[in-house]
Protein backbone atom coordinates (compact mmCIF):
# COMPACT_ATOMS: atom_id res chain seq x y z
CA UNK A 1 0.00 0.00 0.00
CA UNK A 2 2.84 2.42 0.82
CA UNK A 3 4.53 1.59 -2.47
CA UNK A 4 1.32 2.48 -4.31
CA UNK A 5 1.12 5.86 -2.54
CA UNK A 6 4.78 6.59 -3.27
CA UNK A 7 4.41 5.64 -6.90
CA UNK A 8 1.24 7.68 -7.20
CA UNK A 9 2.89 10.73 -5.59
CA UNK A 10 5.89 10.51 -7.94
CA UNK A 11 3.62 10.29 -10.97
CA UNK A 12 1.53 13.20 -9.69
CA UNK A 13 4.63 15.34 -9.03
CA UNK A 14 5.99 14.62 -12.51
CA UNK A 15 2.69 15.44 -14.20
CA UNK A 16 2.32 18.62 -12.15
CA UNK A 17 5.85 19.81 -13.04
CA UNK A 18 5.15 19.24 -16.73
CA UNK A 19 1.99 21.32 -16.49
CA UNK A 20 3.91 24.20 -14.94
CA UNK A 21 6.60 24.20 -17.65
CA UNK A 22 5.69 26.96 -20.18
CA UNK A 23 7.79 25.37 -22.94
CA UNK A 24 5.35 22.45 -23.00
CA UNK A 25 2.58 24.83 -24.08
CA UNK A 26 4.72 26.75 -26.56
CA UNK A 27 6.13 23.62 -28.18
CA UNK A 28 9.67 24.80 -27.49
CA UNK A 29 12.44 22.25 -27.28
CA UNK A 30 14.85 24.50 -25.39
CA UNK A 31 14.40 27.42 -23.05
CA UNK A 32 15.04 31.01 -24.10
CA UNK A 33 17.15 33.24 -21.89
CA UNK A 34 15.03 36.36 -21.39
CA UNK A 35 18.04 38.44 -20.36
CA UNK A 36 19.81 37.50 -23.59
CA UNK A 37 16.82 38.60 -25.67
CA UNK A 38 16.50 41.91 -23.82
CA UNK A 39 20.18 42.76 -24.19
CA UNK A 40 20.49 41.65 -27.80
CA UNK A 41 19.93 43.85 -30.83
CA UNK A 42 18.77 42.92 -34.31
CA UNK A 43 21.01 44.88 -36.66
CA UNK A 44 18.50 44.47 -39.48
CA UNK A 45 15.64 46.20 -37.70
CA UNK A 46 17.05 48.28 -34.82
CA UNK A 47 16.73 52.04 -34.71
CA UNK A 48 19.64 54.46 -34.31
CA UNK A 49 18.83 54.83 -30.61
CA UNK A 50 18.66 51.08 -30.02
CA UNK A 51 21.93 50.40 -31.84
CA UNK A 52 23.70 53.19 -29.94
CA UNK A 53 22.32 52.00 -26.61
CA UNK A 54 23.01 48.28 -26.94
CA UNK A 55 26.27 48.17 -28.90
CA UNK A 56 29.46 48.93 -27.02
CA UNK A 57 31.58 51.55 -28.77
CA UNK A 58 28.78 52.56 -31.16
CA UNK A 59 27.36 56.05 -30.83
CA UNK A 60 24.50 57.60 -32.74
CA UNK A 61 26.67 58.66 -35.69
CA UNK A 62 28.04 55.15 -36.21
CA UNK A 63 24.59 53.66 -35.64
CA UNK A 64 23.28 55.90 -38.43
CA UNK A 65 26.02 54.52 -40.71
CA UNK A 66 24.87 50.97 -39.90
CA UNK A 67 21.32 51.87 -40.92
CA UNK A 68 22.50 53.60 -44.10
CA UNK A 69 24.59 50.54 -44.99
CA UNK A 70 21.63 48.15 -44.57
CA UNK A 71 19.36 50.47 -46.56
CA UNK A 72 21.87 50.62 -49.40
CA UNK A 73 22.96 46.95 -49.42
CA UNK A 74 19.94 45.17 -47.98
CA UNK A 75 19.72 43.24 -44.72
CA UNK A 76 22.85 41.92 -43.10
CA UNK A 77 23.31 38.22 -43.78
CA UNK A 78 26.28 37.82 -41.43
CA UNK A 79 27.62 39.66 -38.42
CA UNK A 80 30.96 40.06 -40.20
CA UNK A 81 29.32 42.41 -42.73
CA UNK A 82 29.43 45.08 -40.04
CA UNK A 83 33.14 45.34 -40.84
CA UNK A 84 32.07 47.00 -44.11
CA UNK A 85 30.56 49.92 -42.16
CA UNK A 86 32.99 52.83 -41.87
CA UNK A 87 34.53 53.01 -38.40
CA UNK A 88 33.64 49.50 -37.27
CA UNK A 89 36.68 47.32 -36.87
CA UNK A 90 37.35 43.81 -35.64
CA UNK A 91 37.77 44.92 -32.00
CA UNK A 92 34.37 46.63 -31.94
CA UNK A 93 32.73 43.68 -33.65
CA UNK A 94 34.29 41.22 -31.19
CA UNK A 95 33.09 43.26 -28.19
CA UNK A 96 29.53 43.08 -29.48
CA UNK A 97 29.29 39.62 -31.02
CA UNK A 98 27.32 38.23 -28.09
CA UNK A 99 24.48 40.74 -28.38
CA UNK A 100 24.12 41.02 -32.17
CA UNK A 101 21.25 39.18 -33.85
CA UNK A 102 20.33 39.03 -37.52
Amino acid sequence: MRLTYRLLSVVFALAFSLLLNPSVYAGESESVDVKEVLLSVNINSASVAELAEKLDGIGEARAQLIIEYREEHGPFTSVEQLLNVKGIGAATLDKNRGVIRL
